[in-house]
């Protein structure tokens, strides 16, 4: 009995050693370009920015699990967001096509579905390649063909377009309707309590924040001040679906568990998730256990809450023998913000924390912190721990994953994309030479260490009056020496009108034509 043990043990082992072996392909090297399928896990954050965690030299809040994986890859200094709006970075990431190409802008919460069906998409790539796909968390890319009964059948949404599961935030976290919805269905629903939501006049008997401030943890502006959910008001009115309606504070968790549970299923295949958090968006509501580990308030904790999850999903990869074949890909859709709505005492409480770290600007701005986010690859298998100062964006990931698997692009597939594969697995530290931004309603271009932001006509000084940024807009050009002047202080336009109609010139070519052919 003992000796049949014995050799079922090893027979295991072996085969155990053989799929981790066929998996990750030993006999290449650190950083080696070989054809194989690991397994991919996107991280994505919201609002995160440059300075908020540890390894980007953040003090006032610790984030030890993102460090610890910072510490174990790849960290870029000059890793971008393809905006520093949320709907366009994640079209960008999604697509491999910048955003005003497919006029993404930020959503209201009961916009269609954006990606329509049949338009080629990173999870769609990867699942006709053998991987199995997740969304998991904030979507925030529209649902259904518009007017979306959320009573029934709601589609179409990310199962047609290439992802084989979904848990869902369908918009924001301070947008109604406050439910999850799981593939095609929100969860939890009492077909006697049906949902009804409008954007445009209050239905129903919920109380809203307008009327009733009374009952909220903390005040919102005007747009943010419509139907109260769990104590905070929200954009947009909703009634019905009491029994679906989130507890933001549990919603993290939730997230984590549906994770583990796709990853325990499916980890005979290669496998795809994008982990999509809602923190640190508003409204900032981190649970009980992380209120208070701050000084920085709400927000503070909720980068807390947000690298102890984390740190939890990365432990249940090693737990299950997955870590070494993984590549974690971990950023934020655009910089940060720490008033956006709610008036929480997260922007009076920053003390000497500068979100954005040495950058200029954040959310919505053309500023370097609008995109300049923290980003890190970790992929034990392949990628040696380390630092590098490449040029990268996000929405490279497509061309450099298919690259990865050695799947060949089709003519209409991610025209933005560039193949960055030599450069996240840490092989080079050549980086794009060009990159347009998107801005709210603008773009820049950065060429190399240069950062040209065009003038525009008209300047939209509500970002910097109700957000507390700097738009970033001027009516006479701009141009920055990156290498020289981090904090974009020094306009050195006037000096180099040449360089400004060559690069005004390159971001017209950009815009006018997909940036793809030719790499």
């Amino acid at each position: 009995m003992i000796v049949k043990i014995f050799i079922r043990t090893v027979v295991l082992g072996i085969l155990i050693a053989g799929t981790v072996q066929a998996a990750t392909d030993p006999s290449s090297p650190k950083g080696s370009v070989g054809t194989c399928k690991p397994n991919i896990v996107i991280v994505y954050v919201d609002d995160l920015g440059y300075g908020d965690v540890g390894c980007y030299g953040a003090t006032a809040v610790q984030t030890p699990a993102i460090d610890e994986l910072a510490a174990e890859g790849l960290l870029f200094t000059d890793g971008h967001s393809s905006a520093s709006t949320c709907t366009p970075s994640r079209y960008s990431l999604l697509t491999g096509s910048h955003a005003f190409r497919g006029k993404a802008e930020i959503l209201p919460g009961d916009a269609p579905l954006l990606i329509r069906p049949g338009t080629p998409t990173l999870q769609g790539m990867l699942q006709n390649n053998g991987y199995k796909t997740a969304v998991i968390g904030k979507w925030h890319l529209g649902l259904g063909d518009g007017d979306v009964n959320w009573n029934g059948k709601i589609s179409p949404g990310p199962l047609e377009i290439g992802f084989d599961y979904s848990y869902l935030i369908p918009a924001t976290g301070d947008r109604v309707p406050c439910v999850m919805v799981e593939n095609h269905h929100v969860v939890g629903l009492d077909p006697a309590d049906p949902i009804e939501v409008n954007y445009a006049r209050q239905i129903g008997t919920d109380k809203n924040g307008l009327e009733h401030p009374e009952l909220l943890r903390y005040p919102a502006d005007e747009q943010h001040a419509k139907t109260i959910v769990n104590g905070v008001s929200r954009i947009g009115y909703m009634t019905g679906g009491h029994s679906a309606r989130w507890k933001d504070e549990t919603l993290p968790y939730q997230m984590l568990h549906k994770a583990r549970t796709f990853i325990d299923q499916n980890r005979d295949n290669p496998f795809f998730i994008y982990f999509s958090f809602h923190d640190i968006h508003v409204p900032y509501m981190p649970d009980l256990r992380f209120q208070g580990t701050t000084k920085l308030g709400p927000r503070g904790d909720a980068i807390v809450q947000m690298d102890y999850i984390t740190g939890k999903l990365m432990e249940h990869l090693e737990k299950r023998g997955l870590k070494e074949n993984t590549m974690v890909i971990f950023s934020s859709d655009n910089g940060p913000v720490a008033r956006d709505g709610y008036f929480d005492t997260s922007y009076e409480r920053l003390g000497d924390h500068k979100p954005a770290g040495k950058l200029r600007g954040g959310k919505y701005s053309s500023f370097e912190a609008g995109t300049r986010v923290p980003t890190i690859v970790s992929w034990p298998a392949r990628i040696e721990p380390g630092r590098s100062d490449a040029l990268i964006n996000q929405i490279d990931i497509y061309s450099s994953v298919a690259s990865l698997i050695g799947h060949e692009l089709q003519d209409n597939e991610a025209p933005d994309s560039l193949n960055m594969l030599n450069v996240i697995l840490g092989n080079s530290t050549h980086g794009r030479e060009l990159m347009l931004r998107e801005a709210y309603r603008s773009f820049s271009l950065r060429k190399n260490n240069y950062k040209y932001i065009p003038a525009v006509n008209e300047i939209h000084d509500w970002i910097q009056t109700s957000k507390k940024i700097e738009g970033g807009e001027s009516l006479e050009p701009q141009l920055y020496d990156l290498s020289k002047d981090i904090g974009e202080q020094n306009n050195i336009a006037k000096q180099h009108p040449e360089l400004i109609a060559e690069l005004d010139a390159e971001l017209q070519k950009i815009i006018s034509q997909p940036t793809r052919r030719g790499r």
